[in-house]
């Protein structure tokens, strides 16, 4: 359990390792986590960090025996809700420098990708938190209206490992039910994210993908499914050196073939069958209404074999068994929302009117996934030593200076046995000479026999 006397170790020597790895509490000061009296940041980061782990919420765990060693409640919630703190900037910094070094254990033909998608975030219950709206989930079968934010999110992936990078607790201008507070300084970081939670999801992507691409993080392509492969930011994509893989469906959207503009139904008439597709029917190259150049993948819909899907991408050279592939990586990032959710307390943690601490704790659970999802590289991927590494260091810790110092000796003397007079007479007065210079404190450690020799 986390003590609050001890706010230097109190993470469990699973996490402490990897908090030192991936630099954790360097990247809160860099992006303007800090305080200058009370709990530092970043004893209060790992405190709600580790909540999850304790298999407790924040409230059972002030009426537990063991109050009175934690903080206030006030204490944390100042914490969260602070607007100067540069979230963003920590999620960033912490993602850029994991994948770094995911891609140290990634062969550099293998396609990296960013991956965009949203997801609803629920407040059903609330009527004051800030910036709330009526959104509409269009993911869900029942196609219903709820109170929260739609959290848009960008992450990377190799196929084998997730990152998330950015995201955006999305409000919404026409079907807001709060405001922006009118309390908030308009020179923090908070209010700008607030005034990005008002702008549209597809205005929100290109400088998402910006900043991680400043940032230093390599990817070729964008994936994204239907509800964001629209021309404009297909295009807004493609000027910043990327290619778009999206799955496209029949709506006003028209492409270019031979100087006329065909709906997709139309597409896929024109479209040549792809013989032995596995799966593929067609493909056609294309043009965009804006004048990208796309190439249109036609694969049969598994729920319904005889209906189509159909899958875009902006670079034309690929063939269509590998853009059905690449696309496929998409599905990190449902896998990503189903663990957030489900598993690591996302939006039922901590219940908060106040969306600087919407944004600081989802930034936390953001940042167990990515500890999670580095440890779980670490273990599987076999050009790591892995979980046998943690183990190693665990015993060697364990393992007695004094205890290792009589093994040492013990060696050595099965060494002298194993030579001829000369060399044991020589090494043996060499020990003694060596045992002779050793404090007394030491001695104490030594095999009897050895301090008499």
């Amino acid at each position: 359990m986390i003590n609050q006397n001890s706010q230097f170790n109190q993470l469990p020597k699973e996490l402490d390792s990897v908090f030192s790895e991936l630099e954790v509490n360097k990247h809160l000061r860099q992006a303007g986590i800090k305080k200058s009296f009370g709990f530092s940041c970043s004893y209060l980061f790992q405190l709600i960090f580790c909540l999850i782990f304790q298999h407790r919420n924040w409230f059972s765990l002030l009426d537990s025996k063991k109050a009175d060693q934690f903080p206030a409640k006030d204490a944390v919630y100042r914490f969260l809700n602070q607007a100067t703190f540069n979230w963003r900037r920590f999620l960033l910094l912490l993602s850029t420098f994991t994948i770094r070094k995911v891609a140290s254990l990634t062969n550099r033909t293998r396609p990296k990708v960013f991956i965009i998608d949203d997801s609803s975030y629920d407040r059903n219950r609330s009527k004051k938190v800030e910036l709330l709206a009526r959104c509409f989930d269009h993911a869900s079968l029942k196609m219903r209206f709820y109170k929260g934010f739609r959290m848009l999110t960008l992450g990377w992936s190799d196929g084998h490992t997730f990152m998330p990078i950015d995201f955006s607790l999305v409000s919404s201008r026409k079907s807001q039910i709060n405001g922006i507070s009118d309390h908030i300084d308009k020179r923090t970081c908070g209010y700008k994210r607030r005034q990005n939670a008002l702008q549209t999801e597809p205005e929100q992507i290109p400088d998402m993908i910006k900043r991680a691409l400043t940032s230093g993080i390599e990817a070729s392509y964008v994936l994204m499914d239907s509800w964001f492969t629209l021309p404009p930011l297909v295009k807004a994509i493609v000027d910043q050196g990327l290619d778009v893989i999206g799955m496209v469906k029949e709506t006003k959207q028209r492409y270019n073939v031979n100087d006329k503009m065909v709906s997709l139904k139309q597409l896929y008439r024109l479209a040549v069958p792809v013989p032995s597709g596995k799966g593929v029917l067609r493909s056609i190259h294309t043009t965009m209404a804006n004048g990208t150049p796309v190439k249109v993948v036609f694969i049969q819909n598994r729920n319904k074999k005889s209906e189509w899907l159909a899958i875009l991408s902006t670079d034309c050279t690929l063939s269509e068994q590998e853009i059905v592939r690449i696309y496929g990586m998409r599905w990190d990032i449902e896998v990503f929302f189903k663990t957030t959710k489900s598993l690591l307390k996302l939006e039922k943690e901590f219940q908060s009117r106040s969306y600087d601490a919407l944004i600081a704790h989802t930034t936390i659970v953001f940042t167990r996934f990515i500890v999670l999802s580095w440890q779980n590289r670490c273990n599987t991927d076999e050009r790591t030593i892995g979980g046998l590494f943690y183990e190693l260091c665990d015993e060697v810790n364990e393992l007695d200076w004094a205890v290792a110092l009589q093994q040492l000796i013990e060696l050595l003397q099965d060494v002298i046995k194993q030579t001829n007079k000369k060399i044991k007479k020589l090494i043996q007065s060499q020990l003694e000479q060596w045992i002779s210079n050793l404090p007394s404190y030491i001695k104490a450690y030594l095999p009897i026999s050895v301090c008499e020799s």
